[in-house]
């Protein structure tokens, strides 16, 4: 399902983000990223994306190496991803519909199928009462529910998530992992970056830990 192979990936100006990372998620998994601060989270779950590319090294997932893929088949590749980002990255001007409805259109879905998928994935966390509102009326644990509402409304076989939880109270954090808990068992697999080791405490969930853009040692099976 995802596979980097001695990944690495440096800025300009000599920073290295990932220093010869290598592991395998199989299809189902659920994994959770650790690290701290600065050890490159952020950097993988981008690459996994093809939002950036690796310096060298190769990153398949789903059959495709991401360092050589093209431009036109990246919307192919994303239909298959759900990303939660860290900042929301939601469109404050539209409503939590109108937020939802905005991948599916992007891919080209007809307007009566969005409007049932997107009211379907608002329901799945939880705000189909809220569909009108705009997010910034939503409280913030509101927000990362719409963000999730929106990651999964393509269905996607692959969900990442960077620090879903980072910016909530326990009972929040709690409740969006319920929400992630749902999805694996269904089959999606999880990819979920947190530095929170209570997030972390799920029966067999694996750990991968970042240390200054390096794997430790034994995490990648």
């Amino acid at each position: 399902m995802i596979r980097f192979t001695q990944v690495y990936k440096r800025y300009p100006g000599g920073l290295e983000a990932l220093k010869n990372v290598s592991f395998e998620i199989a299809e189902g998994e659920a994994v959770f990223l650790s690290g701290h601060s600065g050890a490159g989270k952020s950097t993988l779950l981008s690459l996994i994306a093809a939002i950036e590319r690796p310096t060298s090294g190769s990153i398949v997932v789903k059959g495709q190496n991401i360092a050589s893929i093209r431009s036109r088949a990246l919307p192919y590749l994303r239909r298959n991803l759900g990303l939660v980002f860290q900042d929301h990255k939601l469109l404050f001007d539209r409503s939590a519909f109108d937020n939802v409805m905005l991948p599916l259109q992007i891919c080209g879905f007809n307007h009566r199928e969005s409007a049932s998928r997107a009211r379907a994935a608002l329901d799945k966390v939880g705000l189909l009462s809220r569909e009108k509102t705009k997010p910034v009326a939503l409280s913030g644990g509101e927000q990362q529910r719409l963000c999730i509402a929106r990651a999964i409304v393509n269905r996607p076989a692959i969900l990442l998530a960077d620090e879903p939880t980072g910016n909530l109270d326990a009972e929040y954090a709690g409740d969006i992992m319920n929400i992630f808990k749902s999805f694996h068992q269904v089959g999606v697999t999880l990819l979920i970056s947190t530095h929170d080791e209570a997030i972390r405490d799920w029966p067999g969930a694996r750990v991968l830990t970042l240390r200054h853009g390096e794997l430790a040692g034994g995490d990648a099976a």
